[in-house]
């Protein structure tokens, strides 16, 4: 698992390959990850943007930018926690993904930028 906090936002980051949807011989590699949003800070916070950045091990980069995570721009009152699962395919059996959510304090409107710490997934045989 890898963390990041970013002003008193907590991101922590699973991931998990799934070779039941994956087929290597097309080159076809499926990933799950599991995101745990925490606020640690003394601000209600709504996430409202995502923007992510995946590397595949074949030189590519992809971007995603969208409203929310998987359909909902949840809300966490300070202690509250959100977490959710989302997935990626690959081209090849490594790559990395990061990115930042775009937050803003209910408070005052004000937006701000919490990183989503740099994640690996690998297929679990390359590593041997």
């Amino acid at each position: 698992m890898v963390t990041a906090i970013t002003e008193g936002v907590k991101v922590s980051v699973e991931t998990n390959y799934q070779p039941e949807y994956s087929s290597p011989t097309q080159m076809h590699y499926v990933f799950t990850y599991r995101i745990t949003i925490e606020n640690h800070g003394d601000h209600t916070v709504k996430l409202q943007r995502r923007h992510w950045f995946i590397h595949d091990a074949n030189n590519s980069v992809r971007e995603v930018e969208g409203d929310g995570v998987v359909g909902q721009q949840p809300v966490l009152e300070p202690g509250e926690t959100h977490q959710y699962v989302s997935g990626c395919n690959l081209r090849s059996g490594m790559g990395k993904m990061h990115g930042v959510y775009i937050m803003e304090k209910i408070v005052d409107g004000k937006h701000f930028e919490v990183i989503i710490p740099e994640f690996s997934m690998i297929v679990p045989y390359i590593l041997n």
